[in-house]
């Protein structure tokens, strides 16, 4: 063998030793391996599980299927649920409990089947129809941990506990043996809304799968109509969760979605449209995987919502794993009271607008809501204090309309002068701008910067509770449309709907009168962006008709407020004077800016002349 041939192979051999390391995995890579093998495990335990209770039934002499269960005597009984159970066959039958905790805010029910959260009745909500709004109700959800035993999967769900109550704990014991059983304890917690959750696992490790590192809990809730419409409820429901980075993801409300995290979180959280149960973890939740489904034929589920966790087990002779329940209103300061990012699931806007609503709007909001005025009234004072904010940019707005309403005669000369060379137009244009003092653009920018209220208001409205039932006038329930009339037989318009807002109508048709009210001042505008202008209110008719009759009452005012305003403005100002100085302008000394020098001088190298003054 020559040398190279040698060289050849020692390169080969090289690059294969070198795949090996770089391909090899790493530690966290083999942990994640090592709990899928686990869950391999886990199933494969189910299916052994299943295969003996079939053989126990096919040997028996007084039932062919499970579904003759009922007809076997007590000691068949006893031996079936022993196959299925093994050491927690004790639990395997019983007859429901009921224990109840409750404050002044809630009164929740726990049932010993499954040792879970029967139900969560909110004192201070009504749903739509007027009946006390119900969180995670018996018949729609279902919690409980998967624990792998004797080559089975056993779920606590399926099992009966034993209940316990002292004042406001509550424990919920599966007693395996004499110093052996797996408990949760509950108890009302000080933070408003909380339910402190502990589960104590005590002298199983002998009796979970030594291969078994994690004991998986599985939540699924059937959300239920609370609101008006079910079809804003469905775009405000999904799951919400926080890494422990304190990063808060959520999962599209508006396409059903799994999503396989592969990593930890803090807290998950069923987020509805004005309420929340979240889940939240003392260290923290590994591996989750979260899923909405959507049966858009169905009018008594908004969606249904899944979240299967992993909690980490150690297999020490006793162990305790805390946990918390939130239980309660997307309320914003209440939320935020936990300082765990919870307030970051109702939908204030992203960047800047989110930055207007939680640092303008909702203070100034709380602190009239503090005086206990009808929610009309507060829209109304919020609407001033906002006008009153946003003024100056208003009036800077007005005075640089004012200016190009006066120039438009000299403007148009401009026009006349070069009908068939825009480019010759358009500088000799900017060149007049410039001599007298007017930024063409200075009725845009001040319109520009009140966007970002504008916009914070159009997410601030549908997401406050605080106008959840509230009623105005002829609207109900501030939170939700205001229908005046509601066409029959299920008849809808489409882009439309099926009712009118009274109080959409009032927002487009003041909509309509101040964009008139502005186009009036640039008479000069594009003729298509004057018809867009226009369409663009009638458009927006659709999409409110169905929104917040709040929101649309606080738009109908900010335009009321505009006219008046308007008036005061024009009251204000002497157009004759502006346009005097405009001309005193023209005739003082125009000193060139250093960009405009630079723009002129790469003019001139491509071949362009300036406009002559």
């Amino acid at each position: 063998m020559d040398r190279n041939s040698i060289i050849g192979l020692v390169l080969i051999g090289l690059l294969f030793i070198g795949y090996q390391i770089y391909t090899q995995p790493s530690a966290e890579q083999i942990a994640v391996m090592k709990h899928q093998r686990d869950s391999v495990a886990t199933a494969n335990a189910r299916e052994i599980r299943q295969a003996d209770s079939l053989a126990l039934l096919a040997s028996s002499k007084t039932i062919s299927t499970p579904g003759d269960s009922d007809n076997l005597n007590d000691s068949a009984k006893a031996e079936l649920m022993k196959q299925q159970l093994g050491v927690f066959a004790s639990s395997g039958a019983g007859t429901e409990q009921i224990n109840t905790l409750e404050n002044d805010l809630f009164k929740i029910s726990f049932t010993n089947k499954g040792g879970k959260v029967r139900s969560v009745q909110l004192k201070k909500y009504k749903t739509s129809g007027g009946s006390p709004v119900l969180l995670m109700s018996d018949t729609a959800s279902s919690f409980g941990f998967s624990i792998s035993a004797q080559n089975r999967v056993i779920n606590t769900n399926d099992l009966y506990f034993t209940s316990k109550q002292a004042g406001n704990t509550i424990a919920m014991q599966l007693n395996v043996a004499a110093g052996k059983y797996f408990e949760y304890v509950y108890s009302l917690g000080e933070e408003p809304y909380s339910l402190n959750y502990k589960v104590n696992i005590v002298g199983l490790n002998d009796v979970i799968a030594q291969n078994a590192n994690y004991l998986s809990l599985d939540w699924k809730q059937n959300i239920t109509p609370q609101e008006t419409n079910i079809q804003n409820e469905r775009i405000a429901t999904t799951i919400y969760y926080r890494f422990p980075e304190e990063d808060v993801d959520f999962l599209s409300e508006t396409s059903d979605k799994q999503e396989s995290l592969k990593t930890k979180i803090k807290w998950v959280a069923f987020k509805q449209q004005y309420f929340t149960c979240v889940l939240i973890a003392d260290n923290a939740f590994e591996t989750p995987v979260v899923e909405t489904s959507t049966d858009k034929t169905s009018e008594k589920i908004v969606k249904r919502l899944t979240a299967s966790m992993d909690v980490p087990y150690e297999h020490k002779a006793s162990e305790s794993i805390g946990m918390k329940f939130y239980l309660g209103p997307n309320h914003y300061t209440t939320l935020k009271h936990y300082d765990l990012g919870l307030e970051k699931q109702i939908p204030l806007g992203w960047g800047i607008f989110g930055w207007v609503n939680r640092f303008l709007v909702i203070p100034v909001f709380n602190w009239l809501n503090s005086f206990n005025l009808n929610f009309g009234i507060i829209i109304l004072i919020l609407t001033i204090v906002v006008r009153i904010v946003i003024l100056p940019l208003t009036y800077r707005s007005f005075i640089s309309q004012a200016k190009m309403k006066v120039l438009q005669p000299e403007i148009k000369e401009i026009n006349d002068r070069y009908p068939d060379d825009p480019v010759k137009k358009q500088q000799a244009t900017m060149e007049f701008y410039r001599k007298a003092g007017v930024n063409p653009l200075g009725g845009c920018i001040p319109g520009l910067l009140q966007m970002p209220i504008l916009i914070a208001m159009f997410r601030f409205f549908p997401s406050s509770i605080e106008l959840r039932q509230q009623s105005f006038l002829w609207a109900k329930d501030l939170s939700t449309f205001d229908s005046i009339y509601d066409f029959p037989n299920h008849f809808s318009i489409p882009g439309y709907g099926d009712h009118i807002s009274l109080f959409t109508l009032l927002m487009t048709l003041s909509t309509l009168l101040y964009t008139r009210m502005n186009m009036q001042m640039t008479s000069a505008a594009n003729p298509q962006m004057k018809w867009m202008m226009y369409l663009m209110p009638v458009i927006f008719l659709g999409v409110f008709n169905r929104y917040s009759a709040g929101l649309s009452y606080y738009y109908f005012l900010s335009n009321m407020f505009g006219f008046l305003q308007q008036f005061l403005f024009k009251r204000m100002i002497n157009e004759d004077e502006i346009h005097r100085k405009l001309q005193e302008n023209k005739k003082k000394p125009v000193k060139k800016s250093g960009f405009q020098a630079r723009l002129e001088e790469m003019a001139k190298q491509r071949g362009y002349k300036p406009a002559k003054r």
